[in-house]
């Protein structure tokens, strides 16, 4: 075997063939394509002209369109490429004819891609460039190990630097390389880090004991909030906490970043022991510490959000309790009243005579209400006092007291909580609280002196001390400690107390990235592309000025003249409204009645066929597994997982048992293959004819929502939603959608506001298909959106439900208020550039730990819009936020189109959606997982099978579409066909996967369509 031969094996292989055909493979143009692409400005007739034979300025026509698509050159024979040269030929050169079909000659190419190259302002890879990107892709290691990462962080370096893309094996050298070069610096450090004692601590976890692995045990997460999982949880945390103290001290050391430990441990948990055992030892020990960081600050988020949890569930308990109460004694209050009246009436009675004895008419008025209901009721008519629900609540509190010191103090004894401040009052209060619980101990044999007190407001004191039987204000321990718990709660809420070992409920600070990388900002900036933030705030925020200010005068004068007829103002006062924009897309359309049906699973072979998508499912034991993946079981434990049948209900409806489902799932079902092959297929359906067509106002314009699912088996994610779920839990699948495609999906609990995940599925989202615009719907908006995704070179293009009342409270100027006249719109106040300019570098900071991962990015967003703690840069960063949200604001209003685009968007995710629900209707629609994970699985699944039926019927569009443009036939209606249907598609029955799929002859169908005439032909 040659050297060469053998380099080639050992490369990576980074992307599929479509992939790989997609970015380095020549342009396969449509007619509208070389329309585009071919047609010439005039810059590049006048470069024309310097060239003489028609061959020649043919081949230049050709190369310059393959470049301005694909940034690469191809060495070509015109025979090749005859469609296109028939074109160019056509449009250029007035039909003239070339006799001698070969390539031009080598001189005479390099000249015109030299010429091509400084038309664009581009340059060829050379040594110093190479050198860069090897640089680049080093540093993309130290985020993300994964090779597709760093491959689009090459590609990006590349765009933004204007640089011809090198070959392809150079690049699977370089990521190749890339990661060697990170594996041996990690375990260069493990190998003079570790001691001998620490190995054999990390090696316990991978031993087997009472039949189970260690490691196995530790995978193991609470199910739910209950009290016996909850102490499962402790002790493993307390397990693992030795191994987490080395991994604090030695992690930082190795340099990963925040998202490439959560990377490391996660191949821990796809892969088995079996795995483990037979990697480099020594990047396993790095896999291992990487696992137990983020396993016990995991543990630590699990116990704050049973701490939450409960605390929430006792206070709603005393709240319902009190309302409760409050109502019976109203209730019982108005009968008493009526009997009130009743004994008034005896005065006078004058049936009653005057000499009547008075006990006589006690007696009597007694009979109607008791003496002590008629004095209750006299002294509240005469106090005018009314219920305390507070109080009531309280009373609630001291008949739980029992529950909740047996389910909270285990949660305050294990986490280790902190303030920003060394003397925080109520930090004090917990830290004695801990002490005295350690000593087995109680409140109450201590002096109420000896309590901390200082966290204690005047308001609630009149709880916390009750009367005793000698009439003495005494300090009541059980409410002392609860309102600790509930104190403790809203402050973790809010971000005013925290926990440094935790991921969700970490200190701000410690989200961000260290001073150490802060250092190295100008270069950091560059590197991540933030062109909108790397440049000098006093310019940014002038040219900012001027747009916003010279738009508010537009946006009015429009308004004044009547030109935006749209807007309605009440002549009472000053409110006004938008009128109603409807822009529906029909799902199910009638296109696809006219389709034979076809079973799932062909769909997925079709899709397999012209995708490859199951080249993603490799075996979790890679080369030493011992069974070969059989494609015909892989697709039944899919649609299995994705129906939400079941492997065990598959087993038994299909021609394939359940132990053979069960072990392919295992081996091949991950999160980190079904995600790939997810992209596969959008990819896919991206290079599709018809795909562009499914642009908004020329632009890939995306949309995300949250989609509720009832859960049967409880999670720690499953949460309660009344209007979705009415007593039971549930969770919510949250999906991007772009063009109809689902580019990125994640499953989140009914508790969580989607606004904080909009930035994260956008930014992760690792197809091809890069949106520019997007849009939510107001659950979507929070105070940070606007500005992070501006930042990141997205427009955000939400849809307000009251857009008046948005305006009213959230438009504002760079001036005050009172300069702008009597305008309909007007600002709410002026923008505080003062404090933007102050916090410049602390809002950079915090923008480039986003791009950099250094922490989850819903987390970050969570916690930046948040309405407490609002701290100088949080409040920057949403006065920057202000400047951007009122431009898009005031062309929300000014723009109709826009208006359209949005409702458009939006509802393709809803179509979308309802596709998802049909794919998932097995068990009613009730997940039936049982672990989050689980639910992870079904909700990529789910996925790919939409993604399968989307890009099956995108093939239908495409072919359709192609016949009809040789057939010079109108297409506009085709173009505007939604491919989310599946009326042709049956997802029921009995499930024959041993049989060869239905196979599907395209041609066949578009030419029964055509003579069906599903398409008018005029």
């Amino acid at each position: 075997m040659s050297a060469e031969t053998e380099t080639q094996q050992r490369r990576l292989n980074i992307l599929g063939d479509d992939e790989f055909k997609a970015i380095f493979g020549r342009p396969n143009f449509t007619y509208e394509d070389r329309c585009h692409f071919f047609s010439l400005s005039q810059p590049e007739k006048e470069l024309l002209q310097r060239l003489h034979s028609v061959k020649s300025k043919a081949y230049f026509v050709l190369q310059l369109g393959y470049f301005k698509v694909k940034h690469l050159f191809f060495t070509f024979d015109l025979h090749e490429v005859s469609d296109d040269l028939q074109h160019v030929l056509e449009e250029h050169f007035s039909g003239r004819k070339i006799v001698d079909l070969s390539s031009i000659g080598k001189d005479a190419r390099l000249k015109q891609q030299q010429l091509i190259l400084a038309l664009f302002g581009y340059r060829h890879c050379g040594e110093e460039e190479r050198s860069q990107i090897e640089k680049k892709a080093r540093q993309a290691a130290t985020v993300s190990s994964k090779p597709i990462f760093i491959f689009r962080e090459i590609m990006n370096h590349l765009f933004e630097h204007r640089i011809v893309v090198p070959g392809y094996s150079f690049i699977q050298d370089t990521v190749g390389q890339a990661i060697t070069f990170e594996q041996h610096r990690l375990i260069t450090i493990m190998q003079n880090r570790l001691k001998k004692a620490d190995i054999q601590s990390l090696k316990e976890l991978l031993s087997d004991t009472e039949g189970l692995y260690e490691i196995t045990r530790l995978k193991r997460e609470p199910k739910d909030f209950k009290l016996k999982e909850i102490k499962y949880e402790i002790e493993r945390g307390l397990q693992i906490q030795p191994l987490y103290l080395l991994a604090q001290t030695l992690l930082p050391k190795l340099g990963i970043s925040n998202e490439g430990i959560k990377y490391y441990a996660s191949l821990v948990d796809y892969y088995s022991v079996f795995r483990l055992k037979r990697l480099d030892e020594w990047m396993v020990y790095t896999y291992l510490l990487c696992y137990v960081s983020y396993r016990y600050q995991r543990m630590n988020d699990n116990l704050i959000n049973t701490l939450i949890y409960n605390i929430r569930h006792y206070m709603d308990e005393a709240k319902s309790s009190a309302k409760d109460q409050v109502y019976e004694h109203y209730t019982q209050n108005h009968q008493n009243m009526k009997k009130a009246g009743e004994v008034l009436k005896l005065l006078t009675d004058d049936s009653i005579a005057a000499d009547t004895p008075f006990h006589d008419i006690q007696k009597k008025a007694f009979s109607i209400l008791e003496r002590q209901k008629l004095s209750s009721l006299a002294n509240q008519i005469i106090k005018n006092t009314k219920w305390d629900a507070t109080a009531l609540q309280w009373e609630h509190i001291d008949q739980l007291s029992g529950q909740f010191k047996r389910q909270l103090r285990p949660l305050l004894l294990t986490v280790d909580f902190a303030a920003p401040s060394r003397n925080d009052p109520l930090i004090e209060a917990i830290d004695f609280m801990k002490w005295v619980f350690r000593q087995n101990k109680s409140l109450g044999q201590y002096s109420s002196d000896r309590l901390p007190r200082r966290f204690l407001s005047e308001g609630v004191k009149r709880y916390i001390y009750q009367k005793d039987a000698e009439g003495q204000k005494t300090l009541s321990v059980d409410r002392y400690e609860f309102l600790i718990y509930r104190l403790l709660r809203n402050r973790l809420e809010a971000g005013d107390i925290f926990c440094r070992d935790s991921i969700r409920f970490r200190s701000f600070e410690d989200d961000l990235i260290d001073d150490r990388q802060w250092q190295q900002k100008e270069t950091l900036l560059a590197n991540a592309g933030l062109t909108n933030t790397n440049q000098p705030i006093h310019d940014h925020l002038t040219k900012l000025e001027q747009r916003l200010e010279a738009r508010m005068t537009e946006v009015n004068q429009r308004i004044a003249s009547g030109e935006n007829e749209h807007i309605k103002k009440h002549r009472a006062n000053n409110r006004w409204i938008l009128s109603n924009t409807r822009e529906t897309e029909t799902i199910n359309h009638s296109f696809f009645d006219a389709l034979n049906s076809i079973d799932i699973g062909s769909v997925l072979h079709y899709a397999n066929q012209h995708c490859q998508f199951i080249e993603a499912f490799d075996h979790i034991l890679g080369r030493y597994a011992k069974r070969a993946r059989d494609d015909r079981v892989l697709i039944a434990c899919l649609i299995a997982w994705g129906t939400n049948m079941g492997l065990g209900r598959m087993g038994e409806i299909s021609d394939i048992g359940y132990p053979l489902l069960a072990a392919t799932s295992e081996n091949f079902i991950r999160l980190e293959t079904l995600k790939e092959a997810n992209d596969r297929i959008s990819n896919a359906v991206r290079r599709l004819p018809i795909f562009h067509h499914f642009d908004i106002n020329e632009v890939i314009h995306s949309s995300s929502d949250g989609q509720k699912f009832e859960t049967r088996i409880h999670t720690m994610r499953s949460r309660h939603s009344p209007k979705y779920f009415g007593l039971n839990k549930g969770i919510v699948s949250y999906t991007a959608v772009a063009n109809h495609i689902p580019i990125n999906a994640r499953v989140i609990g009914a508790n969580e506001h989607e606004s904080h995940y909009v930035f994260d599925i956008l930014y992760n989202n690792t197809t091809d298909i890069r949106p520019d615009v997007h849009s939510t719907d107001t659950h979507g908006t929070n105070e940070v959106n606007f500005a992070i995704l501006h930042s990141f070179d997205y427009d955000f293009a939400p849809r307000y439900k009251d857009i008046y009342r948005t305006v009213s409270k959230s438009l504002y100027g760079f001036k005050h208020p009172s300069q702008y006249g009597d305008v309909l719109i007007k600002p709410v106040r002026k923008i505080n550039t003062k404090l933007i300019i102050e916090e410049w570098d602390n809002i950079q900071r915090i923008l480039l730990s986003l791009a950099l991962k250094s922490t989850t990015q819903s987390i970050i967003i969570g916690k930046l819009s948040a309405y407490a703690r609002k701290n100088k840069t949080k409040r920057a960063l949403w006065e920057y936020d202000n400047i951007i949200k009122s431009l898009y604001l005031l062309n929300y209003i000014d723009s109709p189109p826009l208006r359209q685009n949005v409702q458009r968007t939006l509802n393709r995710g809803e179509s979308y959606h309802k596709l998802k629900r049909a794919v998932s209707y097995a068990n009613f629609g009730k997940l039936r997982f049982k672990t989050e994970q689980d639910q992870q699985i079904w909700d990529e699944c789910s996925r790919l099978i939409a993604n399968c039926i989307i890009f099956y019927n995108a093939s239908l569009l495409s072919n359709m579409l192609e016949y009809r443009d040789r057939e010079a036939l109108n297409s506009d209606v085709l173009k505007r066909i939604s491919p989310v249907a599946w009326q042709h598609i049956n997802f029921y029955g009995h499930y024959e996967f041993n049989k060869y799929p239905e196979s599907v002859n395209m041609d066949a169908i578009i030419q029964e369509l055509a003579q069906l005439e599903v398409i008018p032909n005029e």
